[in-house]
C-alpha cells in the first residue's frame, strides 16, 4: 500500500470514528427522552388513564423517528455520499436545531424572514445544533444570549452564531475544530469536528471568528 493510500485509509477511519462517537452522543440524549416518556406513559396506563399517556407515547414515536434519522444522516456522511440537498426555510432548520436544547435567550436576525438555503435539512440542523449546544454548555449554569444572523450574499448563505459566554481559550482557538479538542470540561471534542465535516460536505466552511474584547464566541458558517 502506498503512503498516500495509507493516509487516505487512516483519514477515513478517523472520520468514521468521529462520526460514530458523535452519533453515540446524540443517540444517548434521544434514548433518555424515550426512556423517561415510556416510564411516565406506563405510570399513566397503570392508573387507568390512557388519555394522559398518549402525549408521552407520541413523544416516544417522535424520538424513535429522530434516532433513525440521526443514524441514516450520519452514516451517509460517513460513507461520503453526495448529500441530498434541497431548498429549505432557514427558520425551519433553526427550529429543528434548537429542539430538546436547554433555555437560552434566542435573538434572531434573519434577512429576509423567509430566507431559504439549499442544504441537507437533517445534517445542517445537526451542524447548528452542535454550535448552539456548545454555547449553552459553555455558559452553564448561566442562561446565555445566543444571536443568530443569516443572510444570502453572492450566491452563498452566511450564518453567524454569537454567544456571550466565556469564549474559546486562546490556547486552543487555532485547533478548535480538531477531533478531541474541547474548550470546556466534560466536552467530547467531537462536535465541532463533525460540524466542520458537515459544512465541507455542503461545499462550504465553518470558522471561529475571534472577538476583540475576548469574551463570547462567534462561529461563521458559509455554504453555496
Amino acid at each position: 500500500m502506498s503512503s498516500a493510500s495509507g493516509d487516505d485509509a487512516r483519514d477515513r477511519l478517523a472520520a468514521l470514528g468521529e462520526i460514530a462517537a458523535e452519533a453515540v452522543h446524540e443517540l444517548r440524549s434521544v434514548l433518555q427522552t424515550i426512556s423517561a416518556s415510556a416510564y411516565v406513559a406506563e405510570v399513566e396506563v397503570t392508573r387507568g388513564d390512557a388519555v394522559s399517556a398518549r402525549p408521552h407515547i407520541a413523544k416516544i414515536e417522535k424520538n424513535a423517528r429522530l434516532a433513525h434519522a440521526i443514524v441514516d444522516d450520519l452514516m451517509a456522511l460517513a460513507r461520503g455520499e453526495a448529500l441530498a440537498r434541497e431548498p429549505v426555510l432557514f427558520a425551519d432548520v433553526m427550529a429543528a436545531a434548537r429542539a430538546e436544547l436547554g433555555a437560552a435567550l434566542w435573538v434572531d436576525a434573519v434577512e429576509p424572514n423567509d430566507l431559504q438555503l439549499v442544504a441537507h435539512p437533517g445534517l445542517f440542523a445537526r451542524l447548528l445544533h452542535v454550535v448552539y449546544e456548545n454555547a449553552l454548555e459553555a455558559s452553564r449554569p448561566r442562561q446565555p444570549t445566543v444571536v443568530t444572523r443569516a443572510r444570502s450574499e453572492r450566491g452563498h448563505t452566511i450564518v453567524e452564531v454569537e454567544d456571550d459566554g466565556p469564549g474559546v481559550p486562546a490556547s486552543i482557538a487555532a485547533k478548535v475544530f480538531d477531533p478531541l479538542v474541547a474548550a470546556r470540561t466534560g466536552g467530547t471534542g467531537l462536535g465541532l469536528a463533525l460540524a466542520r465535516r458537515i459544512a465541507m460536505a455542503h461545499g462550504g466552511s465553518i470558522a471561529h471568528v475571534p472577538r476583540e474584547h475576548g469574551r463570547g464566541t462567534t462561529f461563521r458558517i458559509e455554504i453555496p
